[in-house]
């Protein structure tokens, strides 16, 4: 996996649907992927909590770094593609990790975040409902979690879009934009 990730942003497209629990990313990422006739790669976070959950265990800072490297190789799997779409990212496995738990440090997920580029970011805004899913448990800390995920975006200088309002006009959004960006690209 380290060489794949070595060999990361070379020639793809890659976008990344980004920001807090219940914001409408899974959905704004599988129809852009629809739209665009794109891979569409998955959050592998939810995947592993829902794993971990059946199990009857809990998330703790030693599955930071599974996730991470899951989520990573569901990326790699997707290259073969020249663009993807992602419901979530490395950066987002790190500003989690930042959240629940502020004393994480660990230079291995630095160093997955710094070659795991992406071409650009749309940070989902918490205008949205929160809903209640069994995974999800920040609805009292909304606000709080979306000003991380914004100052990670803009930590790692990463180029990015606010998305608001309804899935539609998200979705409009973010056609337009990517439209751009394939026009330059």
């Amino acid at each position: 996996m380290e060489k794949n990730i070595e060999q990361q942003g070379r020639s793809r497209f890659k976008i990344v649907v980004f920001g807090p629990e219940s914001t409408g990313k899974t959905t704004l990422a599988k129809q852009l992927a629809a739209h665009y006739n794109a891979a569409y790669v998955p959050e592998y976070a939810r995947m592993y909590a829902e794993e971990k959950q059946r199990k009857g265990e809990i998330l703790t800072s030693d599955d930071v770094i599974p996730i991470a490297k899951g989520q990573l190789r569901l990326e790699c799997q997707a290259e073969e593609n020249t663009m993807f779409i992602c419901d979530t990212d490395i950066l987002e496995t790190l500003t989690y990790a930042r959240i629940y738990y502020p004393e994480f440090k660990s230079k291995t997920l630095e160093k997955y975040v710094e070659k795991s580029t992406a071409t650009f970011y749309f940070l989902t805004y918490i205008d949205t409902p929160w809903k209640n899913d069994g995974i999800r448990d920040l609805p009292h800390k909304r606000e709080e979690a979306f000003l991380e995920f914004q100052q990670t975006l803009q930590t790692y200088n990463q180029p990015h879009l606010l998305l608001k309002g309804a899935i539609e006009l998200r979705f409009q959004t973010a056609v337009a934009t990517i439209d751009k960006l394939l026009r330059r690209h």
